[in-house]
């Protein structure tokens, strides 16, 4: 057995974790940091597959992600423009092709109109909320108890402007059906993010990417940490009490600390066991968030080949099995990557299939969309990270319909000397890299004042 002590030990090595980490530090506090994995970066992570570089988790910058941001320039680390030139392409419920531009889909014109009604009203229902603070909304138990699909259902006859707005936060953002999940749920995705007309500019909301992968970030400040990260150590029981806690990680490491923050997914709070148990709140209030469920498809091509007809790369459609696509060609890479995302129900439906049915079919997806070279890739990877047994699911946690408002208020309330910190509780930057760092230095700036 090894027994270590310190001001503060973090359970999990991805942004949030190793942001408070190295931010306690350099106030003077000393910390351990256990990670589960045998890597840092949590659901970030990139990887040479195949050799292929590809970004297997969480990847784009966008211009209102200030926390990432100022990380980025604090490790010098650099980034570079998302391809975007050209022509988008959607696909209508009949399949038929349609190129573009803008943010707004080739549609009938009464269509057009409906989208940019429930935009301009979703933006204005957005405004209202404070991201932190979601269930202060002045209709917040009313939006949190109608789903998003009820919601949309109510305000619009018109089917297509219905699918295409829930397609930006249900397969697209929290990777579950519009049914699932509530309206005020919806604008918190909407509000993390600025507004909804964020979410819908693609432009926007997946700017740039780094130079080298956003693991980056987490392995620069791991690097910071030095000797006080251990790897491999999923944590299996804490004790707490009003003297501290005590930490119980595999291989025999055992943390004393005055405090203990779990900067991971809430989805795995259950995997610890408590010394005394965890209060009844929060045990029903973390039975009431739950993750999405989306497949990352990586499709390497010998070359970018739709840039030759004029293509972006970015394509959209509710009525297919990939309902988005983006060039995510490396930088200076003389291959074009393609990446793709197939989501909730029908990740659920291709799962049932076997890894060559599965892939033909997305492939068979991505070629409704770019023709048939997009069904030959030199390189293809699914990033799959329902079947992690450290995150199960993507991208992040969100609450049941009728949850947030019940419980949102207690998501980052300590137990005693338990603290909690991750991207699923953030505000600004709500499930995004963003999110997990401004949580970081938070949960840090906290345990400062109270430690020293």
């Amino acid at each position: 057995m090894t027994e270590i002590t310190r001001d503060v030990v973090i359970v999990g090595a991805g942004p949030s974790g190793l942001t408070a980490a190295t931010r306690l530090k350099a106030a003077g506090l000393t910390v351990a940091v256990l990670e589960a994995r045998d890597r840092v970066g949590g659901r970030t992570w990139t990887d040479d597959i195949d050799g292929a570089t590809l970004e297997i988790g969480g990847q784009w910058v966008s211009p209102d992600q200030e926390g990432l941001l100022e990380m980025l320039e604090e490790l010098g680390l650099e980034t570079f423009d998302r391809y975007r030139e050209g022509d988008s392409l959607y696909i209508t419920k009949s399949g038929e092709l349609t190129r573009f531009t803008g943010d707004i889909f080739p549609v009938a014109p009464e269509t057009e109109a409906e989208l940019v009604r429930l935009i301009e009203k979703l933006d204005a229902m957005a405004a209202e909320m404070d991201p932190d603070r979601p269930w202060e909304h002045p209709r917040a138990q009313e939006l949190d108890t109608v789903s998003f699909e009820a919601w949309l259902a109510n305000e619009t006859q018109d089917q297509e402007a219905r699918d295409n707005i829930a397609l930006f936060i249900g397969p697209a953002m929290l990777t579950k059906p519009a049914h699932a999940f509530s309206t005020l749920q919806a604008l918190l995705m909407a509000s993390s993010a600025g507004s909804f007309t964020n979410l819908v500019d693609s432009d926007f909301i997946l700017d740039k990417r780094i130079i080298g992968g956003m693991q980056e970030v987490s392995k620069r400040l791991a690097a910071a940490v030095g000797d006080d990260l251990f790897l491999s150590s999923p944590v299996r029981r804490i004790e707490h009490g009003p003297e501290g806690v005590v930490v119980h990680a595999d291989g025999g490491l055992q943390v004393s600390a005055k405090r203990v923050v779990l900067a991971h997914a809430p989805v795995l709070y259950s995997r610890i066991s408590f010394e005394p148990p965890l209060p009844r709140r929060q045990h029903q209030l973390h039975q009431h968030l739950s993750m999405g469920f989306v497949i990352k498809v990586h499709a390497v091509y010998d070359r970018p080949f739709w840039r030759e007809q004029g293509l972006s790369g970015t394509v959209f459609s509710p009525y297919q099995l990939c309902h988005e696509a983006y060039d995510n060609t490396n930088h200076e890479d003389e291959r074009g990557t393609l990446v793709a995302f197939v989501s909730d129900l029908n990740a659920d439906g291709v799962f049932e299939l076997s890894a060559e049915e599965r892939k033909e079919r997305i492939l068979d997806s991505l070629a409704a969309y770019f023709g048939p070279e997009a069904k030959n890739p030199v390189v293809y990877y699914e990033s799959d990270w329902g079947s992690e047994e450290w995150t199960r699911g993507a991208y992040a946690a969100s609450f049941d319909l009728g949850g947030l408002h019940r419980y949102g208020a207690e998501v980052r309330t300590p137990v005693g000397p338990i603290h909690f910190s991750c991207s699923d509780i953030a505000g600004a930057g709500y499930q995004h890299v963003d999110g997990a760092i401004r949580m970081g230095k938070l949960t840090a700036d906290q345990l400062i004042a109270d430690l020293t």
